[in-house]
């Protein structure tokens, strides 16, 4: 049965784009519902500092030695890039949060570099050209040896078919001359799918320096278990989307049964490199559209982005890098720097250094794979 929302509207659970689902509303808010279906895909304030955190036990906690980087990229960076926030308010505050060991931050040119395959999220492919994100991010990047590029993906086939497309992607890049290069950066129902793609595909292994988890649907989404096909399907009649209906299995790949059945079916491949940052927003930093969800799936845990569980984003056996203060949009999508009326109103917590996330995520990154493995 519809449950009754916070001002009386009946609830049913409906999808947006990047993978992204949400309660759309009828009665007085529907309108408003409605707006944003249609043209979307998810001032940040102190979180709590009494935040406590279950870590799982076969995970290595580095949010101490990734926070000296992060921070030191934010403060030396500034307000050259993007969406600039201090430290403090970009990290999420968490009890127990392990310190630094005080070692100096190398933020010169790439060593390694490394470059990021980003496979994005559920409905990614449908709103890509309405998103029209920003060359900063890989301007940024290269400008450090480092790259950025995009594993394109059906935007609404489940993540086995997707798999596949990210095997023949891999397999399509000329080998890096020395050790690989490439990091597998998951975002949303990325993760699954590049996590299907590495159990299922071993002639890809030697090709992957690492894989990343940033707010990846590990676990599966709450809100996915609510949804339908149909509703995700909604994305490719938007005006201007450049997407089909795929396998049709997007957002039943996102169940959570089917993820974490996946998970202790699939025992991921050793010799890789796993490493998951975790979105962990306060609630008045989840954006106005973003709320409904967010509040539900509280009803559950209240440590959620808006779309996803926290200890659903952490990839099994990786090293933890961080708990961010963003919601499950704007830790990726920048619908603040593309749509700022959109910014202003619907999605009104969107800013995010997310510049800066990338650059610390590759330093960690590079750091790690310096030494030698445990």
């Amino acid at each position: 049965m519809p449950a009754r929302g916070r001002r009386g509207a009946r609830q049913r659970w409906a999808t947006v784009p990047t993978g992204i689902l949400r309660p759309a509303v009828t009665g007085p808010l529907r309108c408003a519902g409605l707006a944003a279906a249609l043209l979307l895909v998810g001032c940040v304030t102190q979180p709590p500092a009494d935040l406590a955190i279950d870590i799982p036990g076969d995970v290595t906690d580095a949010r101490g030695r990734f926070g000296e980087i992060y921070c030191t990229v934010l403060d030396r960076r500034g307000e050259s890039l993007p969406d600039y926030r201090p430290c403090s308010e970009a990290l999420s505050q968490v009890v127990g949060t392990p310190r630094g060991d005080g070692r100096p931050v190398d933020l010169g040119y790439s060593q390694l570099r490394l470059v990021i395959g980003l496979v994005g999220g559920i409905g990614y492919g449908c709103i890509a050209d309405w998103l029209a994100p920003p060359e900063s991010s890989r301007d940024h990047l290269r400008a450090l040896g480092y790259d950025l590029r995009t594993i394109e993906v059906d935007a609404l086939s489940g993540s086995t078919h997707n798999a596949r497309q990210i095997r023949d992607a891999i397999m399509a890049m000329p080998p890096a001359e020395g050790p690989p290069r490439l990091v597998l950066l998951g975002y949303s129902k990325g993760a699954p799918d590049i996590l299907e793609a590495l159990a299922g595909f071993p002639e890809i292994h030697d090709r992957i320096a690492a894989v990343v988890s940033i707010a990846g649907a590990v676990g599966g989404s709450p809100t996915a278990d609510h949804a339908s096909e149909f509703q995700a399907d909604l994305l490719s009649r938007l005006p201007g989307a450049d997407c089909d209906k795929g396998d049709d299995e997007a957002v039943a790949s996102l169940h959570t049964d089917v993820r974490r059945n996946w998970l202790a079916e699939h025992p991921l491949p050793r010799g890789l490199r796993y490493y998951s940052v975790v979105t962990l927003p306060e609630r008045d930093n989840i954006s106005w559209v973003l709320g409904p969800s967010y509040d539900k799936i509280s009803e559950v845990d209240p440590r959620n982005d808006g779309q996803v569980i926290y200890r659903d984003q952490i990839i099994p056996g990786s090293t933890l890098l961080a708990f961010v203060n963003a919601d499950h949009w704007a830790v990726v999508l920048p619908i603040d720097s593309s749509h700022p009326v959109i910014a202003a109103t619907l999605v009104n917590r969107n800013a995010f250094p997310r510049d800066a996330l990338l650059e610390a995520v590759l330093r960690f990154v590079e750091e790690d794979l310096s030494r030698p493995p445990p």
